[in-house]
């Protein structure tokens, strides 16, 4: 059985020395003159009830998610706030937004280049299933960094 296995290997390397040495090193050469991309970067900051205050954990995320993205070019920032469904649709509604503009405040004090920002607010909307019941997780803001080319 080890002699079958090395047989196939020599095989394969004498097939490829002979054959393919030149697509190889080509295809080497694409892969190492690719250039690095730059994914979108997307975190969650969440907030104590009631609050739109970010929390010293909260701008610890906001850090780390500039932090990965200080390399790239940003092309865009959203931010969604939420809020759960107690209380009153309206001031949900105005705590989302203080949430947005928190997140928003946050990441520019980390020094993350300037870039066309998206605030949303969307209440208390959606926190609840068909069913009536309460979404967890609702006192948070969707931050969503918006890169493309590696800056130079």
């Amino acid at each position: 059985m080890a002699t079958v296995r090395g047989l196939g290997a020599a095989v394969l390397v004498l097939a490829l020395m002979g054959s393919g040495c030149t697509t190889l090193s080509n295809a080497r050469d694409r892969i190492v003159k690719r250039e690095a991309t730059c994914p979108d970067v997307t975190v969650q900051i969440y907030f104590e009830p009631d609050s739109a205050e970010v929390t010293d954990e909260g701008r610890a995320v906001i850090r780390a998610a500039a932090d990965q993205a200080k390399t790239c070019k940003v092309d865009g920032v959203a931010v969604l706030g939420l809020a759960d469904a107690k209380g009153a649709p309206g001031a949900n509604m105005e705590l989302s937004k203080r949430r947005a503009a928190a997140v928003s405040q946050a990441l520019i004090a980390t020094g993350l280049p300037a870039a066309e920002l998206d605030l949303k607010a969307v209440g208390q909307a959606g926190s609840t299933t068909a069913d009536g019941d309460t979404r967890p997780l609702r006192r948070r803001a969707d931050l969503v960094l918006k890169l493309s080319t590696p800056r130079r």
